[in-house]
């Protein structure tokens, strides 16, 4: 399983990034895929998850309204439209991954890609 995180960088405030994330190693039309954020010395942090099946989407409250979580089942990517960016948006962005295999529920990580919002 391989999930390749790209898109961040140095935006200033009230900017937009677009993460984009590229799976392989499982079937992508199957899994729940999801968004993370960490800022230093602070918890990761759920942002956005769709879903396999119906796309059924849902945002943490700090993002609703200024993010917006897709995929494309065809391409194996999922994205994350981040507008109206905040300093406090500035984070590592990880995706993750989590579907059903051989019995158990199985979660993979990206490496992250940084996000920083700075004027």
């Amino acid at each position: 399983v391989q999930l390749v995180e790209s898109g961040g960088g140095l935006v200033q405030p009230g900017g937009s990034l677009r993460l984009s994330c590229a799976a392989s190693g499982f079937t992508f039309s199957s899994a729940d895929m999801s968004w993370y954020r960490q800022a230093p010395g602070k918890e990761r942090d759920l942002v956005a998850v769709i879903t396999s099946a119906g796309g059924r989407r849902s945002y943490a409250d700090s993002v609703k309204g200024r993010f917006t979580i897709s995929r494309d089942n065809a391409k194996n990517t999922v994205y994350l439209q981040m507008n109206s960016l905040k300093s406090e948006d500035t984070a590592v962005y990880f995706c993750n991954s989590r579907f059903w295999r051989l019995g158990s529920w199985r979660n993979y990580w990206g490496q992250g890609t940084q996000v920083t919002v700075s004027s």
